[in-house]
């Protein structure tokens, strides 16, 4: 079992900046795909962008603007958000995908990145 704790969320004025981790209980080096995913109140969770394989892909909304890193020595992912709009306030959430070479599959509690003046 592997659990996925994000951090760095807060409130952020329009046009900050905020980097978000995600750190796993254990080795993530045998879990395929990382993503950062996203729900908006009132709306439901989409996907902000997924790293598989060294291949990096972002929702159109993000694009140009986040930027997802892995560290499988520190068992981290992060995600670096610049130029943050009062639309991408959310609570952001940390997702490992093994499938379907493993059964691993787990979801963080998520963290709150609010942008507001």
């Amino acid at each position: 079992q592997v659990q996925l704790v994000e951090s760095g969320g807060g409130l952020v004025q329009p046009g900050g900046s905020l980097r978000l981790s995600c750190v796993a209980s254990g080795s993530i080096s045998s879990i395929a795909v990382m993503g950062w995913y996203r729900q908006a109140p009132g709306h439901r969770v989409l996907v902000a962008g997924i790293t598989s394989g060294g291949i990096t892909t972002y929702a159109d909304s993000v694009k140009g603007r986040f930027t997802i890193s892995r560290d499988n020595a520190k068992n981290t992912v992060y995600l670096q958000m610049n130029s943050l709009k009062p639309e991408d306030t959310a609570v952001y959430y940390c997702n490992a995908d093994g499938r379907p070479l493993t059964a691993l599959y787990y979801w963080g509690q998520g963290t709150q990145v609010t942008v507001s003046s």
